[in-house]
């Protein structure tokens, strides 16, 4: 029998002692932090003056702690396993970009959502990313609590680090809530960020080449 944990005591291993139920331990940790989160949504709802047991908000605390765990799953994900062997031996030195990826994430400031578009660029010294993976490796760092500049960072570094490349661009564009329906209050405003490292760093050519061809018109 699985008995309600206490309380206002911390999510630690120790909580699993009122676990007697033979599952698997990644699912008794899942259980307790979704229904403290639950909880906390819960008490939230208190707070704000509703009722948690009327009909439109009875199942609303699990929907948010489901929504957050899809939210968060970054936390959970390890970049080197979403690349797995999807690296690829390339003579290739010219410059790769992959453009237009949806990026979606939480403002940790305010726990609102960003949205917007990453163009990633990069030159291999002689190992490529299957295409997919820069894609997959944008949602895994994403879809955390972050800011923008070090979700920015975050991916030009891992892409220079995993291949050794020569030198990588990495620009998102995003829209944030928590500047567009609160504070400000500035619906049309969106925000740019840059990484480059490497030869996109050192060489002005190279910087000029990746903005250039960012312009140029899509498929």
């Amino acid at each position: 029998m699985v008995k309600k944990p206490l309380a206002g005591r911390p999510l630690s291993v120790e909580r699993l002692q009122y676990i007697s139920c033979p599952i698997n331990i990644a699912q008794i940790i899942r259980g307790i932090i979704m229904e403290h989160i639950s909880d906390c949504v819960r008490a939230m709802l208190l707070a704000c003056g509703e009722d948690p047991e009327r009909e439109g908000l009875r199942d609303t605390p699990q929907r948010v702690a489901n929504s957050l765990e899809f939210l968060t799953r970054g936390y959970r994900s390890d970049p080197d396993e979403i690349v797995g062997d999807a690296i690829f031996h390339e003579e290739s030195n010219h410059m790769i970009i992959v453009r237009d990826i949806e990026v979606y994430s939480m403002c940790e400031h305010h726990m609102l959502p960003f949205f917007g578009r990453c163009q990633i660029g990069y030159i291999p010294r002689g190992r490529v990313f299957g295409v997919s993976k820069l894609a997959r490796l944008v949602d895994c760092f994403a879809r955390r609590l972050q800011v923008q500049e070090r979700l920015t960072n975050q991916i030009a570094r891992y892409i220079k680090d995993k291949i050794n490349a020569e030198g990588v661009g990495v620009v998102l564009e995003c829209r944030h809530l928590c500047m567009m329906m609160r504070g400000v209050e500035k619906q049309g405003s969106s925000m740019v960020t840059s990484a480059v490292l490497g030869s996109f760093h050192d060489s002005e050519a190279t910087r000029n080449e990746f903005l250039q061809l960012l312009q140029r018109p899509g498929v």
